[in-house]
């Protein structure tokens, strides 16, 4: 379940991975199926949110320096990283703004990032479970924050947030440069198979890399859109 060189076989759409995505949006379904009655329980949800979150984080880094497997890209910088940063944040204070990024970045791009996973090891090793598992966790917590604790998106976010996303990225293109790292994603496709490989290279990367973003924050944003409309003219009716 540890080692280093055992169940490097990860495929893409294997019974493992299909099973883990199905579990995955299940928990989904009956977050939002069942909020009434998971209301008693908010408490628990948020804090075993937060808890899983947090292990995740610490538990890969601890897991590479005890098998000497560290490097420095492994240091927490790539867009899940912000996301559990934030969800993390959001679990302890309250911010509208916080919570506009959290969700562009932690709703669409982790449900990616399973669909087409950046790994090679397969179930049950210790970084197949931690990866799907931090994964998992980052949308939930995004749900919860909508169902249970009434935080809402306004439309005009999308693009302030979009803003915000490539005002990041550019210290960590400039950390890329200086340490040899692929945080973000923006030295390139990972060395895994997955979607950022059918994007090309050089300035077609970058360019499609940019338009990809834009389009997520749109997508993203559609759910939320219906729902506040709903509640607008639910509104307006009462």
């Amino acid at each position: 379940m540890f080692s280093v060189t055992e169940m490097r076989d990860f495929t893409l759409f294997s019974t493992p991975h299909v099973v883990t995505l199905l579990i995955f949006f299940t928990t989904c379904f009956l977050f939002v199926n069942y909020r009434k009655k998971l209301k008693q329980h908010q408490a628990i949800i948020k804090w075993s949110l937060f808890t899983i979150l947090l292990v995740c984080e610490i538990s890969i880094q601890l897991y590479l320096i005890i098998v000497k497997e560290w490097e420095v890209s492994d240091l927490p910088f790539q867009v899940c990283s912000l996301s559990t940063l934030l969800a993390l944040f959001l679990c302890l204070k309250k911010s509208q703004k916080m919570f506009n990024l959290f969700f562009f970045i932690g709703s669409l791009p982790p449900v990616l990032s399973m669909i087409s996973p950046d790994i090679v090891h397969q179930f049950p090793h210790f970084r197949f479970i931690r990866y799907f598992l931090r994964h998992s966790a980052i949308p939930l917590a995004v749900l919860y924050f909508i169902l249970f604790e009434g935080y809402r998106v306004p439309r005009k976010a999308i693009l302030s947030s979009f803003l915000t996303i490539n005002i990041i990225a550019v210290p960590i293109f400039f950390l890329n440069q200086l340490l040899g790292t692929n945080f973000f994603f923006l030295a390139g496709p990972s060395e895994s198979t997955t979607i950022l490989s059918l994007f090309g290279s050089g300035i077609t990367y970058y360019i499609i890399l940019e338009a990809l973003a834009l389009i997520v924050c749109i997508i993203t944003y559609i759910p939320m859109g219906i729902l506040l409309n709903k509640e607008k003219k639910k509104l307006s009716v009462d």
